[in-house]
């Protein structure tokens, strides 16, 4: 934690006991608040990337006042629950994230062998390979007790080496003094007006957001080794609110850091124990220890980050491109690359949004209108045609939903849209629906609608009567219809009160809140008064509009 954490201070422009405080606050705040314990948080270089222009415009001040803010944000983030969008995430996006942070982690241990030549060199890297083997050597070890970690060894062990046997070398203290004082409590000293929020907000939303998504990845990853699923709004919440701290204690900032939170699951860290005696160890190295902390060489730090690179890089990602869809291959080589040459916050989203495409193209192909001719039993044989519509309806396949539904080539007057193995998604589904059954209506066709959902029965404003309810067959599918956690919760609380609460009570309110606007739920309650109770046979369609 503490050279990576002088190295971010030099990227961000800010003095080194700047980014110490960081690491060391970030660390306790998330330790005692985070919902995954395993999670190491710190002064992280994806954030200090961000700030680096602001420190150089405007001073450290605002820097202070960035990163509150950004922890105001992730507050808020959190308590509206936005942290269970990390589940949008794709498994081809997750392995390009942690290619990308490999890779990046490689690169600056790396720069630790620049401007080195002859012996120096040599020594560097002797140095460094001493301490993988070690490493990897010491978990084999039985007369080691499995307590201690094998990385935590190594450094101790090259350190030790290294000054026993006076080998000249890069430490620690060559990179910038460790030695300090305890952060302070400090409001930033900048003006109170629009034209300073205005200056850091554009930081502080790019940071909030690059931090959430880094931390979230990050927990996602320790929580698949702890197999423990932890709460996500908790973490974010966490994470605001130590940057809030950071903030008015005169530090920079950060989030979660994959690299030191692998180290630390890794070696058996599983608990707050592991968080609190990292900010700790930090805090102490500040005050008192910075002699000891000093002496540590570069080298073997170096050698303990190349080691967690090769362990989190995924080398069976080679071979698994030539077996994935193309969409996937495609989203793990993207997200690697963007991840190095710009940050996690654009790799992620570009993986997500070229991910979402190809799924929503993929899902447009699949609907499929099937026809066939069913006589009708009466004095005088006429038959019938059914369309059984299958695969989702949605924005991306209401096109050629339409295009496979001509009414001008259809021959019986009789025609029947049956959707029991189709779903119908959104508006724009909902729109096509009564586009078509309006079509085949001016044809002079009589249309019947069936097994539709009732909540699609209800929005439709075309339709009409045309919908044939069928309480035993309909599915129970909602549309566009968001049953969030507030809907669960009410319904759990009234349970466990004994109220009861019937699920289309539930149902309605959860429609009643996603159709709100003029254009929405007024839209349904109208419909269901137009047409009234009695077409719709008491069934749940007019219960939802009651």
């Amino acid at each position: 934690m503490v050279p990576e954490s002088l190295a971010f201070t030099f990227v961000a422009g800010v003095s080194p006991i700047v980014g110490l405080h960081a690491a060391a606050l970030m660390g306790l705040c998330t330790a005692v608040l985070g919902a995954q314990p395993g999670v190491i948080s710190g002064a992280a270089g994806a954030t200090a990337v961000v700030f680096a222009p602001l420190v150089a415009s405007h001073g450290p001040e605002y820097l202070f006042a960035a990163v509150a803010l950004a922890g105001a944000i992730q507050a808020v983030a959190g308590a509206l629950r936005l942290g269970k969008f990390i589940r949008l995430v794709p498994q081809p996006c997750m392995i390009g994230f942690v290619n990308g942070l490999a890779i990046v982690i490689g690169s600056a241990q790396i720069n630790s062998f620049a401007g080195l030549a002859d012996v120096a060199l040599y020594t560097q890297v002797a140095l460094t390979a001493l301490t993988m083997a070690l490493i990897k050597l010491i978990p084999n070890l039985s007369f080691v007790p499995k307590q201690i970690p094998a990385p935590l060894l190594a450094i101790a062990s090259v350190g030790t080496l290294v000054q026993v046997a006076g080998i000249a070398t890069k430490t620690v203290g060559d990179v910038a003094a460790v030695a300090g004082s305890l952060p302070a409590f400090h409001i930033p000293n900048v003006p109170v007006e629009f034209e300073t929020w205005a200056t850091i907000f554009p930081f502080a939303a790019s940071v909030a957001a690059v931090g959430l998504i880094e931390t979230l990845l990050t927990q996602q990853l320790v929580d698949d080794i702890t197999e423990r699923r932890t709460s996500t709004h908790k973490e974010c919440i966490a994470q605001g609110a130590a940057n809030l701290v950071n903030g008015f204690f005169g530090a920079m900032g950060g989030c979660a850091m994959i690299g030191q939170s692998m180290i630390n699951v890794q070696a058996g860290g599983r608990t707050r124990v592991s968080g609190l005696t990292c900010a700790m160890a930090i805090a102490s190295y500040v005050t008192f220890g910075a002699g000891f902390i000093e002496r540590v060489p570069i080298a073997a730090l170096a050698g303990t980050m190349l080691c967690l690179v090769l362990d989190i890089f995924d080398w069976t990602s080679f071979a698994r491109i030539r077996k994935i869809p193309k969409t996937d291959a495609t989203v793990l080589v993207l997200v690697t690359g963007v991840t190095v040459v710009t940050n996690l916050a654009v790799a992620v989203f570009s993986g997500v949004v070229l991910s979402a495409l190809g799924y929503a193209y993929k899902s447009s192909q699949r609907i499929e209108a099937r026809k066939t001719s069913v006589p009708i039993k009466t004095d005088s044989i006429e038959h019938r045609t059914v369309y059984e519509i299958s695969g989702p309806l949605f924005f991306g396949s209401v096109g050629s939903f339409l295009e496979q539904l001509d009414p001008r080539m259809e021959g019986n007057d009789r025609v029947v849209l049956d959707f029991a193995s189709s779903k119908v998604w959104d508006s724009s589904a909902l729109v096509a629906i009564d586009d078509v059954a309006d079509k085949f209506r001016n044809c002079g066709k009589v249309v019947t609608l069936r097994h539709l959902s009732p909540d699609c029965a209800a929005l439709l404003r075309k339709a009409g009567d045309l919908v044939e309810v069928n309480l035993e067959e309909d599915p129970e599918y909602p549309v566009a219809a968001d049953y969030d956690d507030e809907e669960l919760e009410t319904l759990t609380d009234h349970a466990a009160h004994g109220t009861h609460v019937s699920l289309e009570d539930w149902e309605r309110s959860a429609l009643q809140r996603q159709y709100t606007t003029p254009a929405g739920f007024r839209v349904l309650v109208d419909k269901v008064e137009e047409d009234g109770p009695a077409r719709k046979s008491g069934g749940r369609g007019a219960r939802l509009g009651a």
